[in-house]
């Protein structure tokens, strides 16, 4: 199964809460943390939620 790695690059200050629990869900924290998931629908809408706070590379 393909992987995708998602770095947080824009801080959730000011961000709707949904947005802030989408990125926790995704295990993001900090500015700069990264977490590699299986590339799945799940994954792909979560991270198409908040497309502006993170960016996903392919591994």
């Amino acid at each position: 199964m393909a992987k995708i790695k998602v770095t947080l690059v824009k801080s959730t200050i000011g961000c709707k809460q949904d947005q802030i629990a989408t990125v926790k869900a995704l295990g993001l924290k900090k500015i700069r943390d990264e977490k590699i998931h299986e590339d799945n629908d799940q994954i792909k809408g979560m991270v198409n939620k908040v497309c502006h706070l993170v960016s996903v590379e392919q591994v």
